[in-house]
């Protein structure tokens, strides 16, 4: 595991040019990759289910990584897991660029003013921002918040509370920590509404 995030450590510490020049992901190549995940992810990464997280305008690194933890056990689902093990970096790099270049579906929930201003002080209080940018729309390996499902968020945020959900670094499982739950509901409503 310990070699797992010197790795991890290794690639974003270089610098952009380094990291590009490695191999440049194909988003064409990644959208015939990705043909499957469709059946769960929704046609363009826009999730109809709200169990499984929207992947349209995620960013890159993140779809990465989270492929790379599924390919090497670090997280376990029924049907991630499967796919990934078959999937090689080039092939988990491409995958991501073609999610990436994808528009966000325009989110459809309706959240009351009281659950968006409160969500927007969760989000604030905790400096949800400063990780996952201003506009929550994520950067390098930190994911896009704004517009996904809320329900997959409030489950993220309990396993990440609880430890059942891992992440690269440690970081959301201490963000989690302070979060009650009425917070983790407010937050998520309040990005699920977000574009």
């Amino acid at each position: 595991m310990r070699d797992f995030f010197v790795s991890c450590l290794i690639f974003l510490a270089l610098p952009p040019a380094a990291r590009s020049a490695a191999a440049a992901p194909d988003a064409a190549a990644g959208e015939k990759k990705a043909a499957v995940c469709a059946a769960c992810h929704g046609a363009s990464g826009n999730s109809g289910n709200p169990a499984v997280p929207t992947l349209a305008a995620q960013t890159p690194m993140y779809v990465y990584f989270q492929l790379l933890q599924f390919r090497e056990g670090r997280r376990v689902n029924e049907q991630m897991s499967p796919f990934a093990a078959k999937l090689t970096d080039a092939d988990m790099k491409d995958i991501g660029a073609y999610f990436a270049a994808q528009k966000i579906a325009a989110s459809t929930l309706a959240v009351s003013d009281a659950v968006v201003a409160a969500g927007k002080a969760v989000a604030a209080r905790n400096h949800c921002g400063s990780c996952h940018m201003p506009d929550y729309a994520g950067q390098k390996h930190i994911p896009r918040l704004a517009g996904l499902n809320a329900e997959y968020l409030v489950a993220q945020m309990r396993g990440f509370k609880t430890g059942a959900r891992q992440d690269l670094d440690g970081s959301m499982a201490s963000a989690a920590q302070p979060l009650s739950e009425k917070d983790i509901l407010d937050v998520a409503g309040y990005l699920a509404g977000l574009n």
